[in-house]
C-alpha cells in the first residue's frame, strides 16, 4: 500500500517556484520568503512599502502560486508557522479513567503535571524581567482571551506602587490607541499561548517598532510574540492532562515578577525622605 504524500509547506512551494516567476514577482517572492513572519502579521500595504513594490504584486504572486489571492497565501503561511497540536483539545485527556476514584486520579495527575511544569520555569529569567519592569518609565500589559486574567493580576500588583505608569492594553479604550502610545523606555508585557491571538502579536510588533522593551510570557520559543523579545518567560500550557490548557505557570510568573517589582517599590519608599513617603494604594499584604 502506498504511503500518503505529505503536502509541501507554502514557504517551500514559494521557494521552488521562484526561478520560474517573472522578475518582479520573483523579487516580491524573495522578500516574502525572507520575511515570512512579517508576511503573517503585517498588512499587504505595509509589506509593499517595505519591499518597495506595488501592493497588487503580492496578489499576483499568490495567484501565481495557485491561491485565490494574498489572503489565501498569508493564511497558509500563518498556519504553517503554528505549532502542530498532538491532538484536538477534546483528546487531550490521558485516557478515560474508570472506577469510583477516577476523578481523584485525574486531579492528582493534574497537580503532579502542574508542579513539574512550575519547577521548569527559569527563576533567573523572571528575576531579569522584574528588573526591567523596575527600570521602565511606563509598563503596558497585553493579555487577551483567557490570558486577560493573568494580565489583570499583573496590572493589580504593579499599580500598587505605580498607579500612573501601568496600564492594560485595551483596558480603557481601543487597543490600537494604546499600541500607538508605546515609546522607547517603556516595557511591554505580552502574554499568550497557542493558538495565539492576533491582538497579542500586534502588541509585540508595536513594541518592536516603538523601541520599548518586550517581555513575552508564552508557551514556546517559537511563539510569534516571542520573536525579538528582550525577556522570554516560558510556561507549560499543554502539559496538563486536563481538557483546557493550563495557565498555572503564567499566573506563577506574573505573581513572582509582580512581587519582585513591589519589593523594589518598598525599597524606594524606605529610601525616600520621611516627608516624601506616602502609603501605596491598595492592600499590599494581600498581594504579597
Amino acid at each position: 500500500m502506498s504511503q500518503p504524500q505529505l503536502k509541501s509547506s507554502p514557504l517551500n512551494e514559494l521557494c521552488s517556484a521562484l526561478p520560474s516567476l517573472p522578475m518582479r514577482l520573483r523579487e516580491v517572492g524573495q522578500f516574502v520568503a525572507a520575511n515570512d513572519y512579517d508576511a503573517t502579521t503585517r498588512s499587504m500595504r505595509d509589506l509593499a512599502a517595505a519591499a518597495g513594490a506595488d501592493p497588487a504584486s503580492f496578489t499576483r504572486l499568490a495567484k501565481a502560486l495557485g491561491y485565490s489571492g494574498w489572503d489565501g497565501l498569508r493564511a497558509a503561511l500563518t498556519e504553517a508557522r503554528r505549532p502542530a497540536q498532538p491532538s484536538p483539545f477534546s483528546g487531550r485527556t490521558k485516557g478515560r479513567r474508570q472506577g469510583p476514584n477516577s476523578n481523584v486520579s485525574l486531579v492528582a495527575d493534574k497537580l503532579e503535571a502542574e508542579a513539574a511544569g512550575l519547577a521548569r520555569i527559569s527563576s533567573g529569567a523572571v528575576a531579569g524581567a522584574a528588573k526591567a519592569l523596575d527600570a521602565a518609565q511606563r509598563i503596558w500589559i497585553a493579555g487577551f482571551r483567557s490570558c486577560r486574567s493573568v494580565a489583570e493580576l499583573l496590572n493589580y500588583q504593579l499599580r500598587l506602587f505605580r498607579p500612573d505608569t501601568v496600564q492594560l492594553v485595551g483596558g480603557s479604550g481601543p487597543e490600537d490607541l494604546d499600541l500607538g502610545a508605546f515609546r522607547a523606555g517603556d516595557a511591554v508585557i505580552v502574554i499568550g499561548f497557542t493558538p495565539y491571538s492576533t491582538a497579542s502579536v500586534l502588541s509585540a510588533r508595536a513594541a518592536h517598532r516603538s523601541g520599548a522593551r518586550l517581555i513575552a510570557i508564552t508557551d514556546m520559543v517559537a511563539a510569534p510574540m516571542a520573536e525579538g523579545a528582550d525577556h522570554l518567560l516560558l510556561f507549560e500550557a499543554a502539559a496538563s492532562p486536563g481538557f483546557f490548557p493550563s495557565l498555572t505557570g503564567a499566573i506563577a510568573i506574573a505573581a513572582v515578577a509582580g512581587r519582585g517589582h513591589v519589593r523594589a517599590g518598598w525599597r524606594r519608599l524606605e529610601a525616600a525622605p520621611r516627608r516624601d513617603r506616602s502609603p501605596p494604594r491598595g492592600n499590599v499584604t494581600i498581594c504579597c
